[in-house]
């Protein structure tokens, strides 16, 4: 892997967990459609090299 990729990577894992903690944050606040909205926006997030593009955490509600 070289610096470019791992760079991408790394973007990616985070506005991964970003969108996730938004995620979760609008779930506490009870706003039900906002999070489903992160959680679609986490979905489309382009995978890497084999990868899906959901993230772990991402939970389509």
């Amino acid at each position: 892997m070289d610096l470019k990729t791992d760079a991408k990577a790394t973007d990616r894992s985070a506005l991964l967990m970003m969108l996730a903690y938004v995620e979760a944050e609008c779930l506490r606040l009870g706003a039900d459609a906002a999070a489903r909205h992160a959680a679609m926006a986490a979905a489309l997030v382009p995978g890497g090299e084999g990868e899906s593009s959901l993230s772990p955490g991402a939970a389509l509600h």
